[in-house]
């Protein structure tokens, strides 16, 4: 698939998720790796303190990593990890960037994220071995959520493109979601896989919060998911990316899944009959508009901005 897409000039952005799964085999078969008790059930646990998907926070339920025991074998595992990814991909989606600067432990047993605490990670220094094991980083920083100082130098210092998700942008003139606050070396995001769609965001929106995206535009607001891919196609951000419901201009009932909700997510299917001549022709349009259309050149730059330090 990747060979296929290549050659069309297409290339295909994976995801790494930060944890894994309790009954994974990589627990099964490396447990001194995590944080595990003598019966290899976790000493504590993955997730997120209250933020702004839920007041109590978000209680993952992985295992953490035990970080001075993957510092001695020269982070071997991740190494490993990542390798395997970009065979598969040509760039991949660090999830939960922050968690490589700390991570929120969760004590076992807790039911939801509220009791935990921030537990250092392994900063710089994996990002580091990872360089130097395997070039250039083809790597982009999940960083959303609560961004420290700390985690902005660790993503500056590996080189990485940081996320901007333009729905979360409404707050004022310095909200660095806004395009005009963009460092190039961003990916921008209309919404992802965790927000409602654009549609259905928009419909929640208060009368003043629409007001502001118009006032943005300078416009009234004329199709909510449209406006949103103008504004990241049109942005100095290195790539831009949408998801195909904003494109098909769905509403909530699309929306692909809501964080700290354990069922019922991911239920939405696309129908090759929903991509409509006139809609390829409006997302062609606007790519090449705004010079985002695939050449060699284009791909070219795109891997040098990714590996830029």
């Amino acid at each position: 698939l990747r060979q296929y897409a290549n050659a069309r000039g297409i290339q295909i952005l994976g995801d790494a998720p930060i944890f894994v799964a309790p009954d994974s085999a990589d627990v099964w078969a490396h447990p001194e790796r995590f944080l595990l008790d003598a019966d290899r059930n976790p000493t504590a646990v993955a997730g997120v303190p209250p933020d702004y998907f839920s007041p109590t926070g978000q209680h993952w339920g992985n295992p953490l990593y035990n970080w001075s025991r993957m510092r001695a074998d020269g982070y071997t595992w991740w190494v490993d990890r990542i390798r395997r990814l970009l065979d598969q991909c040509d760039a991949v989606r660090l999830d939960h960037f922050r968690g490589f600067a700390a991570a929120w432990h969760i004590p076992a047993g807790e039911k939801d994220a509220t009791n935990g605490r921030w537990v250092p990670g392994p900063g710089q220094d994996l990002f580091d071995t990872l360089r130097r094991e395997l070039g250039p980083l083809p790597l982009v920083a999940e960083d959303l959520g609560l961004i420290t100082d700390d985690v902005h130098e660790m993503r500056l210092h590996a080189g990485l493109p940081g996320m901007r998700v333009l729905q979360f942008a409404l707050s004022g003139p310095d909200n660095p979601y806004w395009p005009h606050n963009y460092d190039p070396l961003t990916v921008a995001y209309t919404g992802t896989h965790d927000n409602d769609t654009t549609n259905g965001w928009y419909a929640g929106l208060t009368d003043v919060n629409r007001w502001v995206l118009a006032e943005y535009l300078g416009r009234s607001v004329q199709s909510p998911a449209w406006d949103l891919i103008r504004l990241a196609w049109a942005s100095v951000a290195v790539v831009a990316v949408t998801p195909l419901q904003d494109i098909l201009e769905l509403g909530s009932e699309a929306r692909m899944n809501i964080p700290g909700k354990p069922d019922g997510n991911w239920q939405w299917r696309f129908r090759w009959g929903q991509f409509l001549p006139e809609i390829k022709d409006r997302l062609a349009n606007l790519t090449t508009v705004y010079n985002r259309t695939p050449s060699a050149d284009a791909i070219d730059t795109y891997r040098i901005r990714m590996a830029q330090k």
